[in-house]
């Protein structure tokens, strides 16, 4: 009884191994690349991103999500290409996976494009029961050491884009793999269930300097209830911008970015929970850093999401 216990425990963990939600990044506007593989290709350069997520500051164990991520379009702009690797540590549970994406882009009008993307990659599940302290010493299930699994992942994105708007939808983990841990004793198993996200945004030039752009993201995974986030981002010469976002039923966030030589980017966000956590956490700090590659033909002036 007490090894499934803790197991369920893990199971249930916020951002952990088998998590009814995938990691989430506040500034996911930013890289939308992340949660949708027909982003890739979709501007004009390529685009090398590193994102650093500490969730709940002050609990033990609590959520670490690192990432790495490049993509951007072919010679002809047909195309488009990218990949990201990236960890995700929960206490003794470890997330590693590694995620190729490929779009196509068709022309809807002269403004107008409609890109298709897929990814496939490979997933990395551990759990170290050498961290796990067991008031049954002799529970075997969790005391022999690490125990690790490997599986596929797949998914697919279609992503609508124009100059002033854009709509994408995605569906990660389409193929609902089983993962197994534990050779002795009855093995605790679970199911990569799959998700559905919806993104779209406007951009409203307000005046000769600023810009502003709300931003909605949509999320839904079977059985838990749907989850929204409604952004406020505003822009100044396209170089500095501050955004604000409500998350339903789990926190405030507040960002700030810098946009420098036309080419890199640094940004920072600060999650407020709103839940019953803000008693024993201090919130979230999530820090982005991003680099773009222009070609001679196609280096653009522009802000981070203005194109």
């Amino acid at each position: 009884m007490k090894k499934i216990l803790i197991i369920s425990l893990l199971l249930l963990c916020g951002s952990s191994l088998f998590s009814q939600q995938l990691p989430h990044f506040s500034q996911y506007f930013l890289n939308d690349f992340l949660i949708n593989p027909a982003v890739a290709g979709s501007r004009g350069y390529f685009e090398g991103v590193s994102t650093h997520r500490y969730q709940w500051e002050g609990i033990t164990d609590a959520p670490r999500t690192y990432t790495l991520s490049v993509h951007g379009p072919t010679k002809n702009r047909k195309m488009g290409l990218g990949g990201y690797i990236f960890t995700d540590i929960v206490g003794p549970t470890r997330r590693t996976g590694f995620n190729a994406s490929y779009a196509y882009h068709l022309n809807v009008n002269e403004k107008l494009k409609l890109s298709l993307g897929i990814n496939a990659g490979i997933l990395q599940f551990m759990i170290d029961g050498s961290k796990i302290t067991l008031r049954d010493q002799d529970d075997v299930i969790l005391t022999n050491g690490v125990q690790s699994e490997l599986v596929p992942d797949a998914g697919f994105g279609l992503y609508l884009y124009h100059k002033k708007y854009y709509f994408g939808f995605s569906a990660p983990q389409l193929l609902n793999t089983k993962v197994e841990f534990f050779d002795e004793g009855k093995n605790p198993t679970g199911t990569l269930p799959s998700h559905f996200f919806a993104t779209g945004g406007y951009k409203f030039q307000a005046t000769d300097d600023f810009v502003v752009e709300p931003i909605v993201f949509i999320k839904y995974v079977s059985p838990a209830p749907i989850q929204i986030e409604g952004t406020i981002k505003i822009t100044y010469k396209e170089k500095i911008w501050i955004s604000g976002t409500y998350r339903d039923k789990d926190a405030i966030t507040a960002s700030l970015g810098f946009f420098l030589n036309n080419s890199f980017t640094i940004a920072y966000a600060h999650d407020f929970t709103t839940t019953n956590l803000k008693n024993y956490s201090n919130g979230t700090h999530e820090l982005m850093i991003g680099a773009r590659f222009y070609n001679r033909k196609s280096k653009e002036k522009s802000a981070p999401r203005i194109e």
